[in-house]
């Protein structure tokens, strides 16, 4: 008898074990340079934060957006603003939204994964105008990539 019971009870630890283990979802037309990886060392408990004169929500002095301080399920326009980056102009910045719970990867730009920066605005480097629609509520995780490379995570709680 207590062999079965603990028998019983690995079994339900590794049944639980696997449940938490979930693989990322990723959708088939994720730029290729986004890798799963990439996920796996989100640090959540680095969430983003006000800084500067301009309501700009994020990581002091490397990246951040106006307007996520109203983070709404409804398509909403935010300007990125990203200090670092000596291309500028002439650089790429890809979007990727993960949403924690259910693991899985969504394009939060309403036209794709990728958009053009422009130059220098409100002491950042590099910034662009966007139109965003988070698809769910939830703690989210935004992954900056310039030109390919990762550059940056933002961390925001989207429940309205």
């Amino acid at each position: 008898m207590r062999v079965w019971i603990i028998m019983v009870a690995s079994l339900l630890l590794l049944v639980g074990c696997s449940m938490n283990g979930k693989a990322v979802t990723l959708p088939n037309d994720l730029p290729d340079f986004v890798q799963e990886s990439d996920f796996k060392s989100i640090d959540w408990d680095k969430k983003a934060v006000e800084f500067g004169d301009r309501g700009i929500i994020g990581n002091a002095n490397k990246s951040g957006v106006i307007g996520a301080n109203m983070p709404s399920l409804n398509t909403q326009k935010w300007m990125w603003h990203l200090w670092g980056i000596e291309e500028g102009r002439d650089s790429k910045l890809t979007i990727v939204g993960y949403h924690k719970d259910s693991k899985t990867v969504y394009p939060i730009l309403v036209d794709g994964w990728t958009i053009g920066l422009g130059g220098p605005v409100n002491g950042a480097d590099a910034h662009t105008p966007s139109n965003v629609k988070i698809p769910k509520p939830g703690e989210w995780a935004i992954l900056l990539y310039t030109n390919g490379n990762y550059f940056d995570t933002l961390i925001y709680d989207i429940n309205e």
